[in-house]
């Protein structure tokens, strides 16, 4: 019996799908794997499998795990050798605005 299946089409930020495609790619999911397994988990906890909430501040050195700031700074290396960069004065006004 063939299996069957149906499409979704959504709109992402190009970059918001870049970043997370090479993630995948590292893990060797393809886009429509990672949304097959995130519809199941949805059906399985009959809820989002993962906290949406709202940060309480901004996040330090000291509050992150190894891999957590490992991971902050791949992103960052990755972004930086991609090109995606900004000026610093616009940065430091942006992270300014944050606080």
């Amino acid at each position: 019996m063939p299996s069957r299946s149906a499409n979704i089409s959504v709109r992402v930020e190009p970059e918001i799908k870049e970043q997370a495609e090479k993630i995948l790619d590292r893990l060797g999911l393809s886009a429509s794997s990672f949304i097959n397994m995130t519809y199941r988990q949805v059906i399985l906890r009959n809820g989002i499998p993962f906290s949406v909430t709202l940060p309480t501040g901004i996040r330090t050195r000291d509050s992150m795990t190894e891999d957590e700031f490992d991971q902050m700074m791949q992103i960052g290396l990755d972004q930086a050798e991609s090109g995606e960069t900004i000026p610093f004065k616009q940065a430091f006004d942006e992270l300014l605005r944050g606080i």
